[in-house]
């Protein structure tokens, strides 16, 4: 059986995850697996880059710059992912709370960051990009009550499989912000899902024959899981896949099963190598 069927096997055992997943091979601009991509689900943090993409294209314009002062004193504290959280010091060049947002999900970074620049303007950024139905719904929340949207974003796989190609092509918004949302994205820890299969550092995105490079974004909540990305080698592939479940139900497992063999369907696309499922 190849990876595609495998995957595709997988997917099969579990009719009660909703799945919106898609591989794009970026040179000839093909689908190389799809199911459900169009599907607006449900993805935690991944909607974050919208807001890195915001801070970048406005220190390219000059309206915001790397060192100014971020203090996250002027939203109240989160807690779940993040660094900062742990930190003593209050305030944070902006560049370094962008940073902490990309390397490990920093709610409070996060917050800081859209109290900065504005949830509308990551909203209309999006929209502008043309995935008007992937997007950044709400700040980041403890306790998330009926005033509030239901979710913090949502969106779907083919939307973030096109975004990762133009910027890997640097034509998403210019090359200089596509360098740097790559660049910081690249900072990225979370290797608990596609990239289990990749066999990388999560601490300096290397591997042992050092001829990749790697760059996503996950988002995990109760019922949720995504991640979407770059993957670049002797081939180029960006992924997204994005995993809805009943939040009372047990299927993490399960989910990170189909992910790992997901990935190790990009590695084989991306080196021609295997990868053990």
């Amino acid at each position: 059986m190849n990876k595609s069927s495998c995957l595709e096997s997988l997917i099969a055992r579990t009719p009660d995850i909703r799945w919106s997943i898609e591989l794009r091979d970026i040179p000839t601009n093909t689908t190389a697996f799809s199911l459900g991509a169009t599907r607006v689900l449900k993805t935690a943090s991944l909607a974050k880059v919208f807001l890195l993409i915001e801070v970048a294209a406005r220190l390219s314009e000059g309206t915001l710059t790397a060192d100014e002062p971020i203090d996250r004193r002027d939203v109240p504290k989160v807690q779940d992912s993040g660094l900062w959280r742990y930190l003593k010091t209050d305030i944070l060049p902006l560049a370094d709370a962008a940073t902490l947002v990309a390397a490990v999900s920093d709610n409070w970074a996060t917050n800081a960051l859209l109290h900065r620049v504005g949830l509308d303007a990551v909203r209309a950024r999006s929209n502008v990009l043309g995935y008007s139905e992937s997007l950044l719904a709400d700040y980041i929340r403890d306790d998330r009550g009926p005033a509030h949207p239901p979710t913090v974003s949502e969106g779907r796989a083919s939307d973030w499989t096109d975004l990762f190609a133009r910027m890997h092509r640097r034509n998403l918004v210019s090359r200089d912000v596509d360098a740097q949302v790559e660049y910081w994205l690249g900072t990225g820890t979370d290797h608990s899902m596609i990239a289990s299969a990749l066999n990388l550092d999560p601490l300096i995105h290397g591997s042992a024959y050092g001829a990749e490079s790697f760059y996503n974004k996950t988002g995990s909540d109760s019922g949720v899981r995504a991640d979407a990305g770059l993957f670049v080698g002797e081939n180029a592939c960006s992924y997204c896949l994005i995993a809805n479940w009943n939040p009372e139900a047990d299927r993490a497992d399960a989910v990170t099963e189909i992910m790992r063999a997901a990935g190790s369907l990009l590695r084989t696309l991306v080196t021609g190598r295997n990868a053990g499922l």
